[in-house]
This record gives C-alpha cells, structure tokens and sequence, in this order.
C-alpha cells in the first residue's frame, strides 16, 4: 500500500512539526507533500533525508513573507498536486489548509487537523489583519471566498482526526463533519528522565513562537509589574519587531533564548517554578504537557485546549482573566502550593508519545488495513 504525507509548508518547527515528524516515523517510506520548503529552515533541519515534494508554485510562495499574503492562492496549490497513484493520504492541517488535491476513487484521506485555519472563522492569530484597513479589506475578500473552499474541499476527506476536543468542535462547526481525537505527541518519558533530579529556580518560563494571539505582550508587562523573572524560549529569527517589544515591554525582566536544543529546553521545563501560557483559545498546546512531564506547574488562561490539558489545582491553575491582581493571585497560589510531582507526571503521560503513535496506528488499520509505510 502507497502512503503519502501531506503538510503546510515546512518553515518553522512547531507543535505541528512534531507531530509531523512522529508521522514520518510511523510510516519512513512515505514522502511529504508541501506548499513549499524553506531549505536550512528549522523544520527543513528536522525532515533531513525525507523525502519532500514542493508545489509548483513554491518558488514563489517561499520568498520572504509572500506566502501570507498570497494565501488566496492555495486552491491553485493543492489542485495542482497530484496525489492519485496513492491508496492512503494522510494531512497534517492547519494553516494552509492542504486539501484538494488529485485522488483516485480508491484513495483513502485522513485529515489530522491541528485546527481549521483561525484566520478563515475570526480566532486571534499571529498575524494582526486590522492594522492597516487596506490588508483588512483584502483579507475579508480573499477569505470569503477561501472559506467557500475551504468547506468544499473539507467534504472531500474521508477520516478526520482533532489535535483536542476542542478542535474536534471547530470541524463539526465549519465543516459539519465528525472527528476523532487523537492527542498531539509529548515525549513525556524523555522529558521525566531529563528532569527527574533538577532542582528549581527563582524563574518562570513560556514557551512560544514569538508571534501574536500567545498572551506574550502581557506576559512581558506582568513580568515588568510584578517584578518576576521570565524566560521564553522560541523562533526569534524572523521576529525581531515583536523581540524587540518584548524588551521594552519587560524592563529588563525576560530573557529571550530563542530556539534551544530539546536537552536545554528539558532543563529549563524542569528548573522554572512555575510555567506561563496566557493564549485565549489554544488549539491544544504541547508546550504545558511538556512542562507538567517536568514537574512543573502551569498557571493558564481558562479556555481552549489548556481545559483539556491542565487540571486545576492539582497540575496548575486555570485563570479566567490575565490582568495583574488575578495574575499576582495566581503566582501566590502556585508558590504557596505544594504540588504533587506525581499527579503532574500521571497527567502528563495521557498525551504520551507512545500514546498517538498506538492510535494512529489503530486509526490507520480500521480506515486503511495497513500501519506500514
């Protein structure tokens, strides 16, 4: 059976890579089909030696920023890509959608949907389209007519899987289609054997991209009021506006690391006091597992998947509004608190690896018959 792989565009190396990557290791001879590759990039690092198959127009698509706004190019994209000498399609979707390519009647797709895109139906994203009202009025006409597109296509997939619960019920919303939830990867036992002897310090720790609609401008000016130490980890490269902002923001109280090797990011999951994630309605967000498989507990804005991912007073604490009196209640609780490394390290483990890895395959050999690449 012929497997292929399809995802965004390999860019930046986030939540959706990962899970990507532990895609690829499910099914090796599989290639991966994408909008376009940027070589040397963080994410084309990670897919060394894979094979990857670029759209026709990704030459264009790839300089500097002009996928973004050459977005309303993406049916012209996946139309383009051929797809049908294959019995199994497997999607990693967000962003770009990446659907509607060519298939055989006796295709087989299955859509693993980190979420339908959040600048289609009116979520936060990491691009602010109202500054400047011409961008406004463009994105408004290009997105209506991406919807339409992003509807149709939708019905064309035969499986779907959500990132969480609360993806599951953006694709019944927009597409009117059923799902299945299958937890994005955390290597939690890796991480529990990194930090397992860590002593903490006097620091909290984010750990973002540095783009919009994550909560790290208030993070950058609570960390400024209430005279707390703050690191972020995450892509600068790219991002030296908003790193700059940051800055100013703080009055000197953040750190920015940029992107550190998983052995570094480990110990400073391990090491931080406390872990911050102020986003409004996440998708999912591997990154607060990843803390919790720490020991670490997680103060987290009460919405979207961290209801999914933190239990409130047990592995964190769930805040329904970021401003500074509820924050400083917050960081007195999580310090007055002693928190069982146990429970943490028990709910950390239902979004295991190994975990996705076994419902992948069980998925796969319900819809297809196969697990093998």
């Amino acid at each position: 059976m012929k497997i292929a792989l399809v995802h965004d565009y390999i860019r930046e190396y986030g939540g959706a890579e990962r899970v990507l990557k532990t895609l690829t290791g499910i099914f090796p001879q599989a290639p991966i089909y994408t909008a376009f590759r940027v070589k040397g990039s963080t994410a084309d690092k990670e897919f060394k030696g894979k094979k990857i198959i670029e759209s026709a127009l990704a030459p264009i698509l790839k300089i500097d920023n002009l996928y973004s706004p050459l977005r309303f190019l993406i049916p012209a994209i996946w139309k383009n890509m051929d797809l049908s000498g294959y019995d199994l399609v497997i999607t990693s979707s967000s962003w770009y959608i990446t659907r509607g390519f060519k298939v055989s009647p006796k295709t087989k797709v299955v859509c693993y949907c980190h979420t339908p895109p959040r600048w289609l139906y009116g979520y936060e994203t990491s691009v602010r389209f109202g500054k400047y009202w011409p961008v406004k009025v463009y994105a408004a006409i290009v997105g209506h007519f991406l919807r339409m597109y992003d509807f149709t296509s939708a019905q064309a997939v035969d499986y779907w899987l959500a990132n969480s619960k609360n993806v599951q019920a953006r694709i019944e919303k927009f597409y009117r289609k059923p799902s299945e939830v299958v937890y994005p990867p955390v290597d939690v036992e890796a991480i529990i054997r990194a930090t397992k002897d860590l002593a903490k310090e006097d620091y909290f720790l984010i750990v973002s991209r540095l783009v919009g609609a994550k909560g790290l401008e208030e993070s950058a000016r609570l960390a400024k009021k209430l005279n707390f130490k703050l690191k972020i980890v995450g892509e600068t490269h790219g991002y030296a506006g908003v790193k700059k902002e940051l800055e100013k923001l703080s009055g000197g109280k953040i750190e920015l690391l940029g992107r550190v090797p998983d052995k570094e990011l480990y110990a400073l999951y391990g090491k931080a006091k406390g872990f911050i994630a102020l986003a409004r309605d996440e998708d999912f967000g591997m990154s607060v597992v990843e803390a919790q498989a720490a020991g670490t507990p997680v103060i987290a804005f009460n919405g979207g998947g961290f209801r999914e991912s933190v239990v409130d007073g047990e592995t964190g604490i769930l805040i329904d509004a970021t401003d500074e009196a509820t924050i400083k209640k917050a960081i007195g609780r999580l310090e007055s608190t002693r928190w069982d490394k146990d429970k943490l390290l028990a709910n950390a483990r239902r979004f295991a690896k190994e975990r996705f890895v076994e419902q992948i395959k069980k998925y796969i050999t319900r819809y297809a018959g196969t697990t093998r690449g």
